[in-house]
């Protein structure tokens, strides 16, 4: 896909699509994903002590270009949507009702998000490598669950990643964690070195 556009979203795997829809838009403007993710800017003045709403004819250069960057915010959702999903946020009138109400329709309201979380987490604090598993598989399961988290809300320092994933690992791998732990500083090890070192 080319990266001068966005990620295209026909209804399935949201989280994915979230990810990198964000990443998108901060590429085009960090401006943009402010808007996203508070609101448009909304032209005011002080007039006795109150702000007021500023009259179209009186707004300044920086007041045209945040408004219209809402515009652009949107018009890249637009044209990341499919016409089932546009058809859901064709009457949203900025790029922030339309990011929430696609979270909503698709990640649920904040009790459904915890309930996933609730999961999620379950599934990781019962995170074991399974029987004929290989690193590979057992580190992609592992990715999974705390990506998923992560794009709910709920994430995990480095350091909790590496010791969780050493304690995961069966018994007969032990003399390998020994000696990851006598080695190395578990607080600073990334987890890509940690990976390396058990492959």
């Amino acid at each position: 896909q080319a990266t001068n556009r966005p990620p295209f979203f026909n209804g399935t795997n949201y989280t994915y699509w979230k990810a990198r829809m964000k990443i998108f838009i901060l590429a085009m403007d960090y401006e943009m994903w402010s808007i996203i993710e508070n609101g448009p800017h909304i032209p005011t003045k002080n007039v006795n002590g109150l702000q007021t709403l500023k009259p179209e004819n009186e707004w300044d250069d920086h007041d045209k270009k945040m408004t219209q960057l809402n515009f652009k915010a949107m018009n890249a959702l637009y044209c990341a949507l499919d016409p089932i999903e546009f058809n859901r946020i064709s009457v949203c009138s900025t790029a922030k009702v339309i990011w929430d109400k696609l979270e909503v329709t698709h990640e649920g309201t904040n009790q459904v998000k915890e309930s996933k979380i609730n999961v999620l987490m379950h599934k990781y604090e019962l995170f074991k490598m399974e029987p004929n598993e290989s690193i590979t598989q057992m580190i992609t399961r592992f990715t999974d669950i705390t990506n998923e988290l992560k794009n709910l809300g709920k994430s995990y320092t480095n350091n909790d990643l590496v010791r969780k994933i050493l304690r995961s690992l069966p018994k007969s791998w032990m003399p390998k964690v020994t000696a990851i732990e006598e080695a190395k500083d578990l607080k600073t090890l990334p987890l890509e070195e940690l990976v390396g070192s058990l492959m």
